[in-house]
């Protein structure tokens, strides 16, 4: 008999959702990098602030490029990592499960990695974003339009596609993309995405820089101001 949690991982469905936050809620981590403990020899990493103010935190769930991991993500969004709790998780293959024969293996992952925080930290449920480079940018924005009641931004640095297989909610989105990008060129991506997501009624901005497949500072501060704003 089929599972029907294996179907809702294949179309696309992360069901889980925050707690209401306690303002009062102790951490149970402290600052610094953790393992995300999902097992295996691509577990992931935790980001636990050590600026953060008192109060549930901002989330952000960042996601990797193609051949990339989670320590190289966390790189990525170096100058804004200390405002959020960044949970950073490893593709199983070597990039994410869309582009390696459909959704399901990540998505089952990525699931059980926010029940288990979404249910230990104080998290604002209004600002709780996924944010992808590259891959990961694309995984990140389709994964955002399939799970709008879960996710209220996404920050796609660098994005190639978006391929949902449903869709949920309007959140908000953020693109970041080199107009020389060599690898995911300016033009035949973001360029193409933007006026499809504007008709489809998303509310989103677009940064395009001088520069070519990375995530300059000056962009991560965008985006991080961005998540933050009222």
């Amino acid at each position: 008999m089929d599972d029907p949690e294996d179907d809702d991982h294949a179309a696309g469905r992360i069901d889980v959702r925050p707690s209401p936050p306690r303002p009062d809620a102790a951490r149970p981590l402290p600052p610094g990098l953790h393992p995300l403990g999902m097992g295996g020899g691509r577990d992931g990493l935790l980001r636990v602030p050590s600026a953060a103010a008192p109060g549930p935190l901002p989330l952000i769930v960042m996601l990797h490029g193609a051949t990339g991991d989670a320590a190289r993500a966390l790189r990525r969004i170096a100058p804004i990592a200390d405002a959020a709790l960044v949970v950073l998780p490893d593709s199983i293959g070597q990039s994410w499960d869309v582009l390696e024969g459909g959704y399901g293996p990540d998505i089952a992952r990525i699931e059980a990695a926010l029940r288990r925080v979404l249910a230990e930290w104080p998290v604002d449920p209004k600002r709780l974003a996924v944010a992808g480079f590259s891959d990961g940018a694309s995984y990140a924005l389709s994964l955002a339009l399939m799970n709008g009641g879960l996710f209220t931004h996404c920050l796609a640095f660098s994005p190639g596609f978006v391929a949902p297989m449903r869709l949920e909610g309007k959140p908000r989105l953020f693109l970041g993309h080199g107009t020389a990008d060599p690898v995911l060129n300016f033009d035949l991506c973001t360029r193409r995405l933007v006026p499809k997501l504007r008709r489809a009624g998303y509310p989103l901005i677009v940064r395009e820089f001088d520069g070519g497949h990375e995530v300059p500072e000056e962009i991560a501060v965008t985006a991080l101001a961005f998540l933050m704003a009222d």
